[in-house]
């Protein structure tokens, strides 16, 4: 049996001493003091002195080790102990290794897959618990916004094409009114033999809307999968017909 322990940084690498600031205030304030998280690295110290953490590369590993509380990228804050392994050091090797191909250099991602995630993944294959929550919280509450945002944007086209085929359902149901009522008042129609059957009674504004209007645009369906809205008619024409259409309301 050995102790696992996380060292736990400051993220102090960004090449500004302001920007450096400005991340130690904001850990001070929202981890020490309201306990709720920050921007940090970590790494995982099991057997040995050195510890083992996950960065950014553009080929090979990402996975990588240094002195335990020395790395100098950025500024030592903590250590916790999460536990004992009851793994032997062959072993714990052997999972470094299979962890080193499952974590390139370039699949880093700061919110998905950072640092703390891979040392979450470690600790798990060593049997201990995973990181306290307010060490990775801020990224997990990121990616939780970036799914949040991605999602709204699915549900806003999935409305856009309900609001569209709903107008072209509404245009088709007016015209289709207006085409019964004319048929109605023609002799030659069904309609027209019974003079008594009630008409529906058309005010102007409405012969205007149907006749000028508002025949829902056509659309087309782009690589992308999103659908693009073409108007049916120039644009001076539309605007006449909507000018016909309020001059219609007013009388």
């Amino acid at each position: 049996m050995t102790e696992v322990v996380v060292h736990v940084y400051d993220v102090t690498n960004s090449g500004s001493d302001n920007t450096n600031n400005t991340i130690l205030q904001i850990n001070r304030f929202f981890k020490d003091g309201i306990g709720l998280g920050g921007i940090f690295h970590s790494a995982v110290q099991v057997y040995g002195e050195d510890e083992w953490s996950f960065g950014f590369c553009e080929q090979g590993t990402g996975v990588f080790s240094c002195p335990a509380k020395k790395n100098p990228m950025y500024t030592y804050r903590e250590c916790i102990v999460l536990g004992k392994t009851s793994l032997s050091k062959s072993k714990v090797n052997q999972i470094l290794r299979e962890l080193s191909r499952e974590w390139p250099g370039n699949s880093y991602d700061l919110l998905a897959k950072n640092c703390n995630h891979f040392c979450n993944d470690f600790c798990e294959s060593l049997g201990v618990p995973k990181l306290p929550g307010w060490v990775n919280r801020f990224a997990n509450a990121g990616d939780t916004a970036v799914e949040i945002a991605e999602s709204t944007a699915v549900r806003f086209r999935q409305a856009k094409t309900e609001i569209v085929t709903a107008s072209k359902v509404a245009y088709r149901f007016l015209a289709g009114i207006t085409s019964n009522n004319n048929n109605a008042g023609s002799p030659d129609s069904p309609g027209g033999a019974n003079r008594n059957s009630p008409k529906f009674q058309q005010p102007a504004w409405f012969k205007n809307l149907v006749a000028a209007g508002a025949k829902p645009s056509t659309s087309t369906t782009l690589d992308n999968g999103q659908e693009q809205v073409h108007p049916q008619k120039p644009l001076q024409q539309r605007q006449d017909s909507e000018a016909a259409t309020l001059r219609s309301y007013e009388m």
